[in-house]
C-alpha cells in the first residue's frame, strides 16, 4: 500500500490528517445538531409559522466549511434574525450568537457520544501503512 503513495521520509518528517471530513465522516453529525439547534431556536421564537433549517440545503448555504459563530450569523441573517454576538465564554443558554454556538457544541458531542462517527477505512489503511513504514502521523 506504501509504495502506492509518494511521501518521502527523506523529504517529509511527518504526516498529518485533517480528522474532520479526512479521518471521520462528521459532516452528517454536523448537520444534524444544526438542524436540532435551529430548528429548537425557530420554533421557540416564531409567531406562529417558521421553516425548519434544511440540514443539506441550509447547511452547505450557510454553515458548512465555516467557523461555528460565522455560521449562527450566516444562518440567521438569511432569516433576517438579529442576535447580539456575546462572547465566546457565553453559556449555552445565552441568547448570543455565541451562546448558539455553544449549544450547538453541546449537540454535536451529544450526538457524537450517541451515534459515534463513521470512519474513512482507506484513510485508517493509510495511516497504518505510514506508520508501519516509521512515518510519524498526527
Amino acid at each position: 500500500m506504501l509504495s502506492d503513495v509518494f511521501i518521502s521520509k527523506s523529504d517529509h518528517d511527518a504526516v498529518i490528517f485533517d480528522l474532520d471530513g479526512v479521518v471521520t465522516r462528521t459532516a452528517k453529525v454536523h448537520a444534524a445538531a444544526w438542524k436540532k439547534l435551529f430548528d429548537e431556536y425557530l420554533a421557540k421564537h416564531s409567531q406562529g409559522k417558521w421553516q425548519p433549517f434544511d440540514d443539506e440545503v441550509d447547511y452547505r448555504r450557510y454553515v458548512d466549511g465555516k467557523p461555528r459563530y460565522d455560521g449562527i450569523k450566516s444562518f440567521l441573517n438569511a432569516r433576517n434574525i438579529e442576535l447580539p454576538y456575546g462572547s465566546p465564554q457565553d453559556g449555552p443558554d445565552a441568547e448570543t450568537v455565541c451562546g448558539l454556538g455553544n449549544r450547538k457544541n453541546q449537540f454535536f458531542h451529544r450526538l457524537l457520544e450517541e451515534r459515534g462517527v463513521e470512519v474513512f477505512e482507506p484513510t485508517i489503511a493509510l495511516i497504518r501503512a505510514l506508520r508501519s513504514a516509521g512515518m510519524k502521523t498526527a
